[in-house]
């Protein structure tokens, strides 16, 4: 039977075997069972063994915890996995991300405040025309600034920066994520393909390229793109790389990058 024994599992982790076993017992994640009854943990299981830890360290009450954790996977698109999007403790708060927009499972209200929005909406045009007379790279910072509140105007900053400057690599990348973000991969992709041609060792293009690609279901082109950004020193690239080698019946393999995201992150 696949997947990984409970003593790998607190390995890779950080964890005493005792603690893995308590988590299951508390009901943060259902394992398989093997013919013997040993646990069996699956790649899905590791997500949520790593994000019950950091939610319980930050002091969320274990009940709480478990709960957000069942309405998180019943409030997902159905195929979408855990991974996919960030989840973490802000005081006593649950919060969730996607890139698009930060929710709290528990009550499945969206954080950012409408008003909010609004109003960056309006100051928007007159931050870009302040802008207007600088070159690349105060466009590229202008696009930053607006990323969180305006993302259509960031996306106009950075496309102004590469009309001042076309090997502006940074403005590829963050042009690309602002589009993949917004369903486009292969805008995206296309992004950081530009951005690695001009910075060969771009450890964020790299990744995000990865993750493109996974999207557009190119998983061996994937691969290559997060072998190449682990090497440049990304250690989410490991962490990736160990999904896509266990999709793939490469156990060991995976297994070994698991080690290393772990060794990285400690």
């Amino acid at each position: 039977m696949s997947g990984y024994r409970a003593r790998e599992v607190a390995r890779m982790l950080g964890l005493s075997l005792g603690q893995v076993r308590a988590y299951v017992r508390a009901g943060f994640l259902e394992p398989a069972r093997g013919p013997r009854g040993e646990l069996r943990f699956s790649f899905q299981d590791l997500v949520l063994l790593r994000t019950a830890q950091g939610l319980v360290s930050a002091r969320i009450p274990p009940r709480r915890v478990r709960s957000a954790l069942r309405r998180l996977k019943e409030q997902l698109p159905e195929g979408r996995p855990l991974r996919a999007v960030h989840i973490r403790a802000e005081g006593d708060r649950i919060i969730v991300g996607d890139g698009e927009a930060r929710w709290s499972p528990e009550s499945g209200q969206v954080l950012f405040d409408f008003e909010a929005r609004e109003l960056a909406r309006k100051v928007a045009p007159l931050q870009l025309r302040s802008a207007f007379e600088g070159d690349a790279s105060d466009w590229y910072e202008r696009g930053c600034d607006l990323e969180e509140t305006a993302p259509d105007e960031a996306a106009e900053a950075y496309r102004r920066a590469l009309e001042l400057d076309p090997d502006h690599a940074d403005s590829h990348v963050n042009l690309g994520r602002l589009l993949h973000e917004a369903g486009d991969a292969r805008a995206g992709a296309e992004h950081y393909r530009n951005a690695i041609e001009l910075s060969p060792g771009h450890g964020t293009a790299l990744f995000d390229l990865g993750v493109a690609l996974e999207d557009l279901r190119m998983p061996a082109e994937a691969i290559l793109a997060y072998r190449l950004a682990a090497e440049a020193g990304c250690a989410d690239a490991h962490y990736n790389l160990a999904h896509l080698y266990e999709a793939r019946g490469e156990p060991a393999a995976a297994l070994r990058h698991l080690r290393t995201y772990r060794k990285l992150v400690q």
